[in-house]
């Protein structure tokens, strides 16, 4: 009876066993997360920052997570949805236009406001300084990882170069945002919203002229194959946001919510400036490749340029400040505080 005993207990241990691996085998099975983000993959936001981040990601949480990408012309690769598609949960995380589609992320939007900041580096940092206080109702439906900002934008053009303020006037240009609408508006160019990806296709068959745009998009959006001549003004940023949704964040395991914490916010933000110098050098490189006329403004040139678009800014404040931003003000003289910070 007692050789039974045993053989019995032993069968029971073992018939347990199975089911017991196969329960360890579903708790580590890696967590999947989508990514969506509007550039191709061959760009530096992939190689230098999304795919590194991704595999930072997994170290720290012991291959717990995995990501998947959705780069430009794939199902989530459009900016126009890419915040709606993180707070209904289709995708997980996004990186996102700030100014497409128009009218949202209004207190953002004054990072946009010409002459607010020529370097990413200070951009960025400035954006996620503020951000505490005065960008959070912005994003009131997800997880903020991560806010930034271009180097400076340029102006690029097919036929005529732009050398000075008056040669704007006319002018069919692509722009990224309205904020940068207004800003070329009131220096007598036509404002057309578009896509990057469309920008090429336009030029090309002289719907547009050009486009503001970075260095970067030349060579990433191969812009400089159908331009021939580039203004470095710098007169503008446009902004960028790094979201996930919120309820799948929240129902993540405690360490990998700690590991994303921990590779967001001034992560990211301390590495812009470098990324997008990096990310700039392609573009110049491939314009004076194909002799472009690149002309570098000079400081007497910058300040006519926000002489003449002095109107155009307090009248952009003034409208924030009747509408969905009654401080406006206080939130430009803080973003201004901080970059003057990082900037100097």
């Amino acid at each position: 009876m007692r050789n039974a005993f045993v053989l019995a207990f032993a069968a029971t241990i073992a018939s347990a066993l199975p089911v017991q691996a196969q329960d360890r085998q579903v708790a580590q099975a890696p967590i999947e997360l989508k990514l969506s983000y509007f550039v191709p993959q061959t760009h530096g936001w992939y190689r230098d920052w999304l795919e590194p981040w991704s595999q930072e990601l997994a170290r720290r949480t012991n291959g717990q997570v995995r990501i998947t990408f959705f780069a430009a012309g794939s199902t989530f690769g459009n900016p126009a949805r890419a915040y709606d598609q993180v707070v209904s949960g289709v995708t997980d995380i996004a990186v996102g236009l700030r100014g497409v589609p128009a009218g949202r992320f209004p207190r953002m939007s004054i990072i946009e406001i010409p002459f607010m900041a020529q370097t990413a580096n200070a951009a960025s940092r400035a954006l996620w300084d503020v951000y505490p206080r005065y960008l959070r109702e912005d994003f009131p439906d997800v997880k903020v990882l991560a806010l930034q900002a271009h180097n400076g934008g340029l102006i690029t053009t097919r036929e005529r170069p732009v050398t000075r303020l008056e040669d704007m006037r006319g002018l069919r240009l692509r722009t990224p945002s309205p904020v940068v609408s207004a800003m070329l508006q009131a220096l007598g160019a036509v404002p057309v919203s578009m896509a990057p990806l469309e920008v090429y296709e336009n030029i090309q068959r002289g719907t547009i002229d050009g486009a503001a745009f970075t260095w970067d998009a030349l060579s990433a959006f191969r812009i400089v194959e159908v331009t021939r001549h580039e203004f470095d003004i710098r007169s503008y940023v446009a902004s960028f946001y790094f979201v996930m949704n919120q309820r799948r964040y929240d129902g993540l395991p405690e360490n990998v919510r700690r590991a994303i914490d921990e590779l967001s916010g001034n992560y990211l933000a301390e590495r812009y400036g470098e990324w997008w110098n990096r990310w700039d050098a392609p573009g110049l490189e491939a314009a004076r490749a194909r002799n472009h006329t690149i002309t570098v403004a000079s400081a007497e040139e910058r300040a006519r340029w926000q002489q003449a678009l002095q109107p155009m800014i307090e009248q952009q404040l003034a409208e924030l400040e009747r509408g969905p931003v009654p401080n406006a003000r206080e939130i430009h003289r803080a973003m201004r505080e901080a970059v003057a910070r990082y900037e100097n």
